[in-house]
């Protein structure tokens, strides 16, 4: 906590403070999601890459690409350490031992390898490009954005005399200690940090971290970040996303096998789980459609994470769902993680109370709050929304519907197929900010 950040950027040199230092810094659920892919498509081939949907920030005036390669090159070289192998080894995740097993660990330390890459410039962007083993694609995402936020910050504050990087850190800090503030009035709300992928840098995204662990006791579940978990003794937060089911939908070979994907993902993940880690993310084709559809065993899972519409919406709709199914809500939980911050957390928490176990995974707006913190009233701080999509996956195109139509991916005419299929209407849902 006495780390003084001001200074710190000042003297960024980044052979001594890489972005990326360790392979841990990474969601969790990518490791989750690493293991399930080894496990059953260890040859499926996939290509994957980058897009800014903040378009009016055009990256590559801002970030040199060879210095994003270097950057990149650098994480290429990393390698598992024996220390971590053997805390993923040894540690409870979710009240489970041993989830990791000793043949992917094993592989971890002497097969793992990251992709390929290649980094295009494109109408102002930085575009990293990804193809390979679906094994050795799945990582760079966390890594690439998490390099492409930084290298953002890392050009504003150059720009910054030292008396002004004083200024713009004592203002974002008093802004995390108001929300803080807030959430500490709040008895029983639960918030775990998930803004590794959009952190305004590596040393900001700790100082939350350890920030939230001390102002907030138990009310602060634990991080998504595998190597701030590690390093500070946090739970580990975290099962699965999109990727999967945009996969396995692409690898179908008809119509009804391509509807039926998005459960078959759900019963290979609760067999390579042994019934663990069974949270379930119904939106990437739509959850209305995921919800009516599903077969009576998908309510016995644990939760739901909503990701993309709105979550009083959904809460209600998940909870209405359960309920016509024979489940009692208060036993199961919710997750909301998308674009929060602290008072649609607070009112969330507040109207699913006594309905459902209701929790908040806080990303950008916790890790890269820095809108009006600039000494000089200029937006360079502010946070952009950054993706890392599968796009092919063994040649065939990948897509993703969401319950907001901003956030579909794909090309136009497998869009309207998928909508076709899953019988999933386009809803034109709020701006996508972060």
């Amino acid at each position: 906590m006495n780390v003084n950040l001001a200074e710190r950027a000042h003297n960024h040199n980044w052979k001594l403070d890489p972005i990326v230092r360790s392979l841990l810094d990474t969601d969790f659920y990518k490791l989750l999601m690493l293991q399930f892919i080894w496990r059953n498509f260890a040859d499926v081939h996939v290509t994957s890459e980058t897009t800014n949907r903040t378009a009016q920030v055009r990256l590559a005036e801002h970030i040199p690409a060879a210095a994003l390669v270097e950057q990149m090159e650098h994480v290429r070289q990393l390698r598992f350490r024996k220390s971590e192998l053997i805390w993923l080894a040894g540690n409870t995740f979710y009240g489970t031992r041993s989830i990791f097993e000793p043949a992917f660990l094993d592989w971890l330390e002497h097969g793992f390898r990251l992709s390929d890459y290649e980094v295009v410039e494109h109408d102002g962007q930085l575009v990293m490009c990804f193809s390979g083993l679906w094994t050795e694609v799945t990582m760079w995402e966390i890594y690439g954005l998490a390099l492409m936020s930084e290298m953002k910050t890392r050009a504003a504050l150059g720009r910054l005399s030292e008396l002004e990087l004083d200024v713009l850190y004592a203002r974002a800090k008093t802004r995390l200690w108001d929300k803080i503030e807030k959430l500490r009035r709040v008895p029983g709300v639960r918030i775990s940090e998930f803004g590794t992928r959009r952190r305004h840098s590596f040393l900001w995204q700790e100082y939350v971290v350890q920030a939230m662990r001390a102002g907030l006791g138990e009310s602060m579940s634990g991080t998504s970040n595998t190597y701030l978990a590690y390093k500070h003794d946090l739970e580990a937060m975290g099962t699965n996303a999109h990727e999967l089911p945009m996969a396995l939908a692409a690898l179908a070979n008809s119509d009804e096998e391509l509807h039926a994907s998005q459960y078959r993902v759900l019963e290979l993940w609760q067999k390579s789980y042994g019934g663990e880690l069974l949270v379930m993310l119904p939106d990437t084709f739509g959850t209305t459609q995921f919800l009516q559809g599903a077969p009576d065993w998908v309510a016995d899972w644990t939760g739901q994470r909503c990701d993309s519409k709105d979550p009083f919406v959904t809460g209600d709709e998940y909870i209405a769902w359960l309920m016509s199914r024979g489940r009692d809500a208060r036993r199961k939980r919710l997750i909301a993680s998308d674009g929060l911050d602290v008072d649609e957390i607070i009112a969330l928490h507040e109207y699913f109370s006594g309905r459902i176990r209701f929790s908040a995974g806080w990303g950008t707006l916790l890790t890269n709050d820095f809108r009006e913190c600039h000494p000089r009233g200029e937006h360079d701080f502010d946070p952009i929304s950054l993706v890392c999509k599968v796009m092919t996956v063994e040649g065939r195109p990948a897509v993703k519907l969401s319950d907001n139509a901003h956030k579909a991916t794909g090309p136009e005419k497998e869009i309207e197929r998928y909508r076709r299929v899953f019988g999933s209407v386009a809803v034109e849902g709020a701006a996508v900010v972060v």
